[in-house]
């Protein structure tokens, strides 16, 4: 299917919030699919989930850290060694040097604890804004909203945004919400975006949010367009065997 564009606008705020209620209904236990035990267990699966999925992380994690249970244990190991181990994450030499990394300064700066605020976490190697809000909201149970792929993009299918940077998206959806949801949204939207706001196609006819969402007439228009191009093409398939046939006659 070819890319299906944003909506050029936002909905109203009535509609935002009602198409955000839907999703809380929806998917009203929602949490990390990532495995995790600990604070820091979770911060390195949420490093090596980076272009990734949780599935493969989970995966991935028993025996790293069967190997390196602890901050002190992993700051130690040997590159070549944590990149066998994480070799399926993909990027697995540049994660395996930020996890790396983050353990040695976790074991230098903070006694072996991650820390539970923004600045700290942020200045980890290898951790971002969004790994940060995700350590933050999932293992500290702070208000914080990660924008992730899915995230990004369900907020703009359903015209909660039109922001062009994670950050952006970030204000305009938390802007609709109470802080108390802003850990339980991201996850809302996750599964949404998982389960049927897939890309490049949606499930809109299994959307519990297509009667408000504006992206779905622009999906019919999408796939009808696809429909006609396909049958076009079908035709013109059709109408060069003809020809081929009848010049062999």
């Amino acid at each position: 299917m070819a890319e299906i564009p944003f909506p050029k606008r936002k909905v109203s705020r009535a509609i935002a919030k009602e198409e955000l209620a839907l999703l809380e209904t929806s998917y009203p236990d929602a949490v990390t699919a990532l495995i995790y035990r600990n604070p820091f267990e979770l911060l390195v699966a949420v490093i090596l989930s980076a272009q990734c999925t949780d599935a493969r992380v989970n995966l991935t994690t028993p025996a790293l850290f069967a190997a390196y249970p602890n901050p002190k244990a992993l700051a130690s190991a040997r590159l070549p060694d944590v990149e066998r181990l994480i070799q399926s994450c993909g990027f697995f030499r540049t994660k395996a040097k930020n996890i790396v990394a983050a353990a040695r300064a976790l074991s230098e700066r903070h006694a072996g604890r991650v820390p539970e605020t923004r600045e700290e976490l942020e200045a980890l190697p290898g951790v971002g804004r969004k790994t940060a809000s995700v350590v933050l909201s999932v293992a500290f149970g702070e208000a914080a909203f990660a924008v992730d792929t899915h995230v990004f993009r369900v907020a703009h299918r359903l015209g909660l945004t039109t922001g062009t940077t994670p950050l952006a998206v970030e204000r305009d959806v938390t802007a609709l919400l109470p802080e108390a949801q802003w850990r339980h949204a991201h996850h809302w939207l996750i599964l949404h975006g998982r389960a049927i706001c897939k890309a490049p196609t949606p499930l809109c006819e299994r959307c519990p949010v297509r009667s408000l969402c504006p992206s779905a007439p622009i999906v019919a228009k999408t796939k009808a367009a696809r429909a006609n191009r396909g049958a076009a093409g079908a035709g013109a398939r059709r109408r060069v065997r003809s020809i081929s046939k009848a010049s062999k006659a």
